[in-house]
């Protein structure tokens, strides 16, 4: 079997790679971005990508692209971003770094701008204070206020033990 094909089946494989093309360059733009909204059209365009494989022509292709993204975004997204709403805004029970956030801790380690160690719910975090300024001595009480990757940044602890 020959590589080589001539006529019709030529320009369908021609746009099938251009609609790759594009899908390719959509799902590298939504990797820059947080909307989960471009991947959706990546989606449409590696659908018309099959549709001109298959040697649908053009307006079919364009059709098959608007309907895929269009359906994609219409009942996909909505369910992920239902899904990507934090538990305070969903009003659920928080967990993981959401459920960190806000909870009492005892320092273990001097905690300063710079460097410090506590005790969270029995576990080990490294942490730092939220105005440089402040120092924690080990056994005080300190608030979590936000977590930077798997460092805990803490501020003192004013609210009374739960």
């Amino acid at each position: 079997m020959s590589l080589y094909v001539r006529g019709r089946d030529t320009i369908g494989y021609v746009e099938a790679v251009l609609w790759l093309v594009l899908a390719i360059a959509l799902a590298i733009g939504e990797a820059f971005t947080a909307t989960f909204l471009i991947i959706f059209f990546a989606a449409g365009a590696l659908a018309a990508a099959g549709a001109a494989a298959l040697g649908a022509p053009v307006l079919l292709q364009v059709i098959v692209f608007a309907l895929v993204s269009g359906l994609s975004v219409g009942a996909l997204r909505p369910i992920i971003m239902r899904h990507q709403r934090s538990a305070a805004e969903t009003g659920e029970t928080p967990f993981g770094i959401e459920a960190i956030e806000g909870s009492q801790a005892t320092v273990l380690e001097e905690v300063d701008a710079d460097h410090g160690l506590i005790k969270i719910d029995g576990e080990l975090w490294t942490a730092r204070s939220f105005d440089g300024t402040e120092k924690y001595l080990p056994g005080e009480r300190v608030r979590v206020i936000k977590v930077k990757g798997a460092t805990a940044i803490v501020w003192r602890d004013d609210m009374p033990n739960l």
